[in-house]
């Protein structure tokens, strides 16, 4: 289980990142940023997603 914790950290790490360049890129090259938003946005998913697997994985433990 704790590669599950990890694996949403590391999603979150990327959002982070993702977000970043959001920010630094927006007034350069709007197109970047649009995909870096868009990495963004999966990796928020992706925790939320991770997080409801889990949580559902450890509850059907006897």
């Amino acid at each position: 289980m704790k590669f599950y914790k990890i694996s949403e950290l590391m999603y979150i790490v990327v959002a982070t990142v993702s977000l970043f360049e959001v920010i630094t890129l927006w007034d350069i090259d709007r197109e970047k940023s649009y995909l870096f938003l868009g990495f963004a946005a999966l990796s928020v998913f992706m925790v939320l997603f991770r997080r409801n697997y889990r949580k559902k994985f450890n509850n059907r433990k006897p």
